[in-house]
C-alpha cells in the first residue's frame, strides 16, 4: 500500500500545487489503485507520476466543491484512451451523479468500460445510515462518516483485513505431515480432515495473524465526531492542514483544520502517522515547514504532503510470524 499525493493545495491551483488527488496503490493487494478526489488537472498530475490510469478501479469523492471534483470528466474519458477497460466504481456524495452525468451527456463522451456511480445513502442530517460500512470483499472494508465542512463532506476509513499467520511447518511435520499441497490447505480452510480420519483445525498451525493496516482520508473538515471515529487507530491520517495555528478564528470560519488541530486529533485518536494536505495558497515553499513545526509539537511522526509526494505505509509484522 503506498499513497501517491497528485493534489495538496486548498482552493484553486497554484505554481507549486494543484488540487485535491490523492491515490492510493493497491498494486501487491489488488493490482490496481483507489483514488481519492478528483481536483482540476489531476489527470496531467497523473502522467508524471507512477500512477497508470488504465488500472484505475475505484474513485471515492469526499464533497462536492470543485476544487475536489473538477477533474472528472476528463480523467474518465482519458481512461479509455490508456487502456481501461474494466468497470469502474465511482463513490461519492449524492449530487455527483447528476455532476458526471450531465458533463458526459452534454459533451456526447463515450466511455468504453462499464462506470458505476453509487451515491452514499444517508439521512436527512447527512449522516451515512447504518454503521457507516460502504465496501467490503475479502481484503478491505471501507467506512465513510460525515464530517463538518461548509457542505457535506466526508471521510473515508480503509481497512485491510488481517491476513493469516506463518504456517508452522515444524508442527505439521511433527504430526507425520509432509511439504505438498496439504500445507497450502491450511491458510485457505479452517479446518483440514486428514485420510486417517483425525481433523486439524488449521488455526493451530499458524502463527498469530498479521495485522491488516487502516488508512483514513479526510475531505474538508473543522475538527468533529465523523473525524475521530474515522481517524481511531488509523496507521495513516490524511487531513487537512489549510491554515497555521495562529489563524484557528479563520478556519473556524471557514470550516478548515489548522496544522495544531490536526495534530492534537491524530494524537488522541492513536494515529500512527499524521499526513497534512489541502494547504492554502498564502503558504510558500519552505513556510510550509512552520506548519510541520505546529504538528510535531505534539506528533513526531507529522507530515506534510507535496505533489507527487510517496509515502509507503509499512505493515506491523511481529518478528514471530516472519
Amino acid at each position: 500500500m503506498e499513497l501517491v499525493f497528485l493534489g495538496t493545495g486548498a482552493g484553486m491551483p497554484s505554481k507549486e500545487r494543484n488540487v485535491t488527488a490523492i491515490a492510493l496503490q493497491l498494486n501487491a493487494e489488488r493490482g490496481s489503485f483507489w483514488l481519492f478526489d478528483c481536483g482540476e488537472g489531476t489527470q496531467h498530475q497523473i502522467m508524471h507520476s507512477s500512477v497508470k490510469l488504465g488500472k484505475l478501479e475505484k474513485i471515492f469523492i469526499t464533497h462536492l466543491h470543485g476544487d475536489h471534483l473538477y477533474g472528472l470528466p476528463g480523467l474518465l474519458t482519458s481512461r479509455s484512451y490508456q487502456g481501461g477497460d474494466t468497470p469502474l466504481t465511482l463513490i461519492g456524495p449524492p449530487g455527483v451523479r447528476a455532476f458526471l452525468e450531465t458533463a458526459l451527456q452534454v459533451s456526447q463522451a463515450h466511455l468504453e468500460y462499464e462506470l458505476i456511480i453509487e451515491e452514499l445513502d444517508v439521512d436527512e442530517q447527512g449522516q451515512v445510515k447504518g454503521d457507516g460500512r460502504i465496501f467490503e470483499d475479502d481484503h478491505f472494508v471501507v467506512e465513510a462518516a460525515l464530517l463538518e465542512h461548509r457542505i457535506e463532506s466526508y471521510g473515508y476509513r480503509i481497512c485491510e483485513k488481517d491476513k493469516p499467520g506463518r504456517l508452522l511447518t515444524e508442527k505439521l511435520e511433527a504430526e507425520g505431515l509432509k511439504p505438498g499441497p496439504l500445507y497450502a490447505r491450511f491458510k485457505k480452510e479452517a479446518s483440514i480432515a486428514l485420510e486417517n480420519g483425525r481433523i486439524l483445525q488449521s488455526a493451530d498451525y499458524l502463527s498469530e495473524p498479521i495485522p491488516g493496516r487502516i488508512v483514513a482520508i479526510l475531505g474538508d473538515t473543522r475538527l468533529c465526531e465523523g473525524s475521530k471515529r474515522l481517524a481511531r487507530n488509523a496507521d495513516v491520517l490524511v487531513h487537512e492542514a489549510t491554515f497555521a495555528k495562529a489563524e484557528a478564528d479563520l478556519a473556524h470560519r471557514y470550516y478548515h483544520a489548522t496544522s495544531d488541530q490536526a495534530a492534537r486529533l491524530a494524537v488522541e485518536c492513536g494515529a500512527g502517522c499524521l499526513i497534512m494536505t489541502h494547504f492554502s495558497s498564502r503558504y510558500k515553499g519552505d513556510e510550509i515547514e512552520q506548519l510541520v513545526e505546529e504538528a510535531r509539537e505534539h506528533l513526531t511522526h507529522a507530515y506534510a504532503a507535496r505533489d507527487h509526494w510517496t509515502y509507503v505505509i509499512p505493515r506491523k509484522i511481529d518478528p514471530k510470524n516472519v
